[in-house]
């Protein structure tokens, strides 16, 4: 199967299996919106959990707020999204479609590394165990001219970006030969930039006075709140604050599923230090983060480091940890090292001090602060992508749509399937399990069909156990217990199943 095929198949099993539906659909949707449905909210809900398990609850110096959505506009001002939150857009006269010019650029850069993989997967072949892939790129003259294009192209779109230079923008399109993928023309505008940030009005005040935005990013109700929460929680340096919470974007082209929306949701952690710090805490977070993602089982492979190369006007340092989706690798998440920018310039546009009195040297400052950000949408779709497997059943020709997601994260942990639907005994007794396992954990009950469909259906959603009660449970209360994985059958006293179930499900599990 191919990478997009791939893509396709893990979008329709989201829709299929009840994980995310199109936000309106009735009404032929709306664009790069979605609904999170029945399996799906519990997935979320249940990352959600893992991060602010990690982040807050085993962290003693870090604590959680959750701010509002609207938000004084001079707080958009003293962040420079009002003037310098924009992406740049470029149209194609033929096909009357607009696009990122960067992205456009990005996705020729993508061809470029797509031909240096080529290269290195037909040597592995060819040379077997012998491959050496390091010094392969070093020798190799077709890798090392499209090494060399990627890297210029690379620079050039880095330095434009920085820079705001809309017309060297256009200018690498041209040369680049871009096409627009819809029409196929290089019939394009100029480029040119365009905000981000949706707006609306306070009540009834119009105008410039009652505007307010919908808020672009999670941490300036951090930022704002740092005096609040460092008085109220008594916290000294170093600790963090960390949040959990809606943002919204305008994007000029959202796509790629749930990958880019205009309605989204981060979990955010900014981290106040000592100046002077930074580099040492920098590298800290990108370690403990990068070992969030391994414990819940995405492979080294699937994650990459990369490193920016246009930092964002407030950033000393900034790296991104990259997943590689069916589509490529792409940002999952982001560690940045945001220096003094953001709490000065509030204190300075606010007239209010906003600083931190160090109780050793007897002096007041503004604090500097390392970020971690990640989407929870695209590490829902990272997990997804990462989970779902087709696969033979042992000892048969059926295939079979398995999610194989940690048991932690897992939307239900144990379903219970009465063998028969119309034996009033095996019914009553396992309706009466299933309601008592549903006190510990979030447990499903399903008689819809053969047991047989049963644990398909189970498969397909991720369950990690199934629990089968038939006739022999009415006589010795044992029931059968299967694996998802394994596909491995126990027969248990029916009153060991929630502890079975519970030690197997722990989320303690993914921090051992």
């Amino acid at each position: 199967m191919n990478r997009q095929d791939e893509f396709k198949k893990v979008v329709a099993h989201c829709k299929e299996y009840g994980f995310i539906y199109q936000s309106s659909e009735v009404y032929d949707g709306l664009s790069a919106v979605y609904d999170y449905g029945p399996y799906g909210v519990e997935l979320k809900n249940n990352l959600k959990q893992y991060w602010w398990k990690s982040m807050v609850q085993m962290n003693d110096n870090i604590v959680g707020i959750d701010a509002a959505i609207f938000m004084h506009p001079k707080v958009w001002k003293a962040s420079g999204h009002v003037d310098a939150f924009n992406d740049p857009l470029i149209d194609n006269k033929d096909s009357n479609k607009r696009y990122r010019a960067d992205v456009l650029i990005e996705g020729y850069m993508d061809k470029i590394e797509a031909k240096i993989n080529k290269e290195i997967t037909k040597a592995k072949k060819r040379f077997g165990d012998a491959f050496d892939e390091a010094e392969f790129r070093k020798t190799n003259p077709r890798v090392l001219a499209n090494a060399e294009k990627h890297a210029t192209a690379a620079k050039r779109l880095a330095t434009a970006m920085t820079n705001e230079d809309m017309g060297d923008l256009k200018a690498m399109i041209e040369e680049y030969e871009i096409a627009c993928p819809v029409s196929g023309s290089k019939n394009w505008t100029e480029a040119r930039q365009f905000n981000l940030m949706f707006s609306t009005q306070l009540g009834n005040i119009a105008g410039e006075e009652g505007k307010l935005y919908l808020r672009p990013e999670t941490a300036q109700g951090i930022f704002v709140n740092f005096s609040n929460v460092q008085k109220t929680t008594r916290q000294k340096l170093p600790f963090g604050i960390a949040q959990i919470g809606k943002a919204f974007r305008n994007e000029i082209v959202a796509r790629q599923f749930i990958f880019r929306m205009r309605e989204f949701e981060q979990m955010e952690m900014q981290f106040f230090i000592k100046p002077g710090t930074q580099d040492e805490w920098f590298e800290k977070w990108k370690e403990k983060r990068m070992q969030w993602h391994t414990n819940l089982g995405h492979s080294a492979e699937k994650l990459r480091w990369h490193d920016h190369d246009n930092l964002a006007h407030y950033a000393k340092a900034a790296t991104d940890i990259e997943f590689d989706f069916p589509f490529g690798f792409k940002e999952l998440e982001g560690i940045h090292s945001r220096g003094d920018f953001d709490l000065s310039q509030h204190q300075e546009l606010s007239g209010r001090k906003i600083q931190y009195f160090d109780s050793e040297t007897k002096e007041n400052y503004v604090p500097y602060v390392v970020e971690t950000s990640i989407g929870v949408d695209r590490m829902f779709l990272a997990t997804m992508s990462n989970a779902l497997v087709e696969e033979q059943v042992p000892g048969s020709d059926n295939m079979r749509d398995v999610l194989k997601l940690n048991p932690a994260i897992a939307p239900v942990k144990c379903a219970v399937l009465p063998l028969k639907k119309n034996e009033p005994g095996i019914v009553e007794l396992a309706k009466k399990l299933h309601k008592d396992l549903s006190f510990s954990f979030n447990t499903h009950y399903d008689d819809t069909g053969s047991i047989g469909k049963l644990y398909r259906r189970q498969d397909a959603v991720g369950t990690p156990f199934c629990v089968t009660i038939d006739f022999d449970s009415m006589e010795d209360q044992t029931v059968t217990i299967r694996d998802r994985d394994t596909l491995t059958q126990e027969r248990v006293p029916m009153e060991k199943v929630e502890e079975i179930v519970k030690e197997k499900v722990n989320m303690r599990k993914l921090f051992s």
